[in-house]
């Protein structure tokens, strides 16, 4: 749609030849994404490329020895942040007749992110002869915005300038209609023999090799990204070279996980699954001139993301309650201010996500930033209290006084779009997205006839976010001295509940609806957004273990965890992306609900699965979400193609998964360890350093005949340890 600016209408648009399988590495605004075997493929649709704020600063990178494609071997991405990829050499005979045997030569790519982009290429000869041949390199940065690739075709764009070229740089660079000048400086160790400027944007750069036998001989490149014509400014980090980029990368990466709580386990499998999830994190943290904040995913969505950010840093409380303090600050600092249509922003609103690319610079987008999300400003009220639960962080709540007042404001005055009590979205930015739940797809709500409903829409968890919400802005409140006003948000909360439980139970059915559409007609579709409600405690048990059994019928539950949607709803399909797939973060969220209840046989069964999918997936890492088809005796879980990998909130879901599971909760009295439970994959679980109140604790789980004991180790500062078991 057209409203005199070029506007980006489905933010979910597919590309048509995304590779299913990438490796990724990322630090602060840069990210890379490439085939398993290093190369970036010229015109790949994909998303696979080397970013910085938003922007494709290469997109191919193609190598060839003596001519010839190169072998894949194996490839690790070291630690979450250092990538090795092995390669080998087809059967080659070069022009004077030489053959060269397969796999005889071995070529070790070395790679890191830090400021710019850092390759370090090992070869060694394994012929007893010396072999004198060529590599070549092409490369190409076509400076495209993030939103155009995932698609989005744009009327006009500004113009490549000539690339330049010296001994041993190449230097591609792009002139934006933002007026912005990008660049790619391509530097290479030791200098090629030749540099070929083929088009403006790209360059075929020739090295020749002499490899002695059993001998290794070295070649480097480092690929910087530079914003702005004049100063040419990188604000990511100074350039360095190689090995300083690795040394730094694993210092950080271990400082970070010095912070965070440790979790041990006799399962080998699972300490992986935990290891890598930490470094994911911290992967997918930045820290900007505003401050840190988690990021979503990459490759789509290595943004700033409210809800996405707001509901990993919930789930990683038991982590490191770092992540959430400096994410609340972060959103905090972009709190809507005004009434602004086009990026639908509203007073006390906390933003959907935020962009820096040319497309987003020249108004083609409206995420600068954009609004458009229901929820975020609900979840920002609820963490904010959970933090101070976990932390007693007076400081945070009284600096964050003013954020949480302009929420509440928005909530009674903006959210509530008739008067009715309900918080509802009806999108008005011709930019915007059509929904804005978390299932915010064109399609991702849709009635039981299979079409979309009117707006504006009252989903059913967005109700009872409010319901959490209220009661915990009045715990705050009541912290900060003012009881008055905690009095009126619990009685506000208690006029809720009873308001819910009355327009979205359906009577006999036993299962809470989608929402009401703009006639106040309730949506029947079968979804898992009621799962949602639980964890709030806004249902009697009676109806909480009602919607757990629904949730859990043969029809939502697929072997491998809970689907998105009904496999009975017309709509449903497995591999869509909102109605029929599963997601591990939306089964987090339902694990937490059903800790509320300590309904733990279901709550078991829901981690059992998720983790048991986790084994069929590349180094054990929960993608975004995968397909929803029922699971049989022989086989894993189906990928979803273009999911995000890694994705925040599918890495928090591990961290959920075992909060829940060990019962931990804090409160002002200190922490709750409750009828706790591991799963029968765990036997025992050593958790340290975790951090609550104004101390540390360990402790131990075990588990034996079936019942889960635990042992207060160590107890550090002042923090007071409850122990229910």
């Amino acid at each position: 749609m057209e409203t005199g600016n070029y506007c980006i209408t489905d933010l979910r648009i597919v590309p048509r030849d995304f590779q299913a399988c990438f490796e990724a590495l990322k630090e602060g605004e840069l990210f890379l994404t490439t085939l398993p075997d290093g190369e970036i493929p010229d015109g790949n649709l994909g998303g696979l490329g080397f970013y910085y704020y938003d922007t494709r600063f290469l997109s191919c990178f193609e190598n060839t020895l003596a001519g010839h494609k190169l072998v894949l071997l194996s490839s690790t991405n070291r630690r979450g942040h250092f990538g090795q990829i092995e390669l080998t050499n087809p059967e080659i005979v070069l022009p004077g007749g030489e053959n060269i045997p397969l796999q005889s030569i071995h070529l070790r790519l070395l790679r890191v992110v830090k400021g710019s982009f850092y390759q370090r290429l090992r070869l060694i000869n394994f012929n007893e002869f010396p072999v004198t041949m060529g590599y070549s390199m092409s490369l190409a940065a076509d400076f495209v915005d993030i939103f155009e690739v995932r698609g989005t075709t744009r009327p006009r764009r500004g113009y490549y300038h000539e690339g330049e070229k010296n001994k041993d740089t190449v230097t591609l660079s792009y002139q934006g209609l933002d007026g912005v000048r990008r660049f790619t400086e391509i530097v290479f160790e030791p200098p090629p023999v030749e540099i070929n400027i083929v088009e403006k944007n790209k360059a075929v750069v020739n090295f020749q090799l002499y490899l002695p036998p059993q001998k290794k001989v070295y070649l480097s490149l480092r690929v910087t990204p530079y914003i702005g014509e004049r100063t040419r400014s990188n604000p990511a980090s100074p350039v360095i070279g190689f090995s300083s980029a690795a040394i730094d990368q694993s210092k950080n990466h271990r400082e970070w996980k010095e912070k965070c709580t440790s979790y041990i386990s006799d399962n080998q499998v699972f300490n992986q699954i935990i290891n890598r999830a930490v470094s994911d994190l911290r992967s997918l943290y930045t820290t900007r001139a505003e401050g840190s904040v988690v990021e979503a995913g990459i490759p789509w969505f290595a943004a700033p993301f409210g809800r996405d950010a707001l509901i990993t840093s919930w789930q990683t409380l038991a982590l490191n309650p770092d992540l959430a303090k400096k994410s609340l600050r972060y959103l905090a600092c972009y709190q809507g201010k005004k009434i602004d249509q086009f990026n639908e922003e509203r007073p006390g609103k906390i933003m959907h996500e935020l962009r820096y690319g040319e497309m987003t610079a020249c108004g083609e987008s409206v995420h600068n930033p954009y609004f458009g999300s229901v929820d975020s400003t609900l979840l920002f009220v609820i963490l904010l209290a959970e933090v101070y639960n976990w932390t007693g962080d007076r400081s945070l709540i009284e600096d964050l006084k003013g954020a949480l007042l302009g929420c509440l404001k928005w909530c009674r005055k903006y959210g509530d779009l008739d008067g009715d009590g309900y918080i509802e979205y009806l999108s008005e930015s011709p930019c915007g997205l059509v929904n804005q739940g978390w299932k915010d797809s064109w399609n991702g709500v849709i009635d039981s006839d299979g079409k979309l409903p009117s707006g504006p829409i009252a989903l059913v968890e967005v109700q009872a976010y409010c319901y959490k919400a209220l009661q915990g802005a009045a715990g705050v409140l009541e912290a900060l001295g003012d009881k008055e006003k905690a009095l009126e948000l619990r009685k506000r909360a208690a006029r809720l509940q009873e308001q819910f439980l009355r327009d979205f139970w359906v009577p006999g059915e036993d299962y809470l609806v989608f929402a009401l559409n703009g006639d106040k007609r309730p949506v029947k579709t079968v979804v898992s957004n009621m799962g949602h409600c639980l964890f709030t405690g806004i249902l009697p048990a009676d109806k909480a273990l009602k919607v757990t059994r629904r949730l859990f019928q043969a029809d939502m539950y697929s072997g491998w965890g809970v689907r998105t949607m009904s496999t009975r709803e017309k709509a449903y399909n497995p591999m869509s992306y909102h109605n029929g797939s599963v997601w591990p973060h939306d089964n987090s969220i339902i694990a937490g609900g059903l800790r509320k209840y300590n309904l733990l046989t279901h709550l078991e069964q829901l981690f059992s699965g998720i983790y048991e999918s986790s084994l069929y997936f590349p180094y054990h890492r929960l993608p975004e979400l995968f397909c929803g088809f029922t699971r049989r005796p022989i086989g894993g879980p189906v990928r979803y193609p273009i999911a995000c990998d890694p994705q925040a909130w599918a890495v928090g879901s591990t961290f959920l998964f075992l909060q829940s599971s060990l019962g931990l909760s804090s409160t002002p009295e200190g922490l709750m360890i409750s009828k706790p439970q591991l799963p029968t994959w765990l036997n025992s679980l050593l958790v340290e350093n975790l951090r609550v109140g104004g101390g540390k604790v360990d402790v131990e789980f075990t588990r034996s005949r079936g019942r889960t004991y635990c042992q207060l180790l160590r107890k550090e500062g002042d923090v007071r340890v409850i122990v229910d078991v």
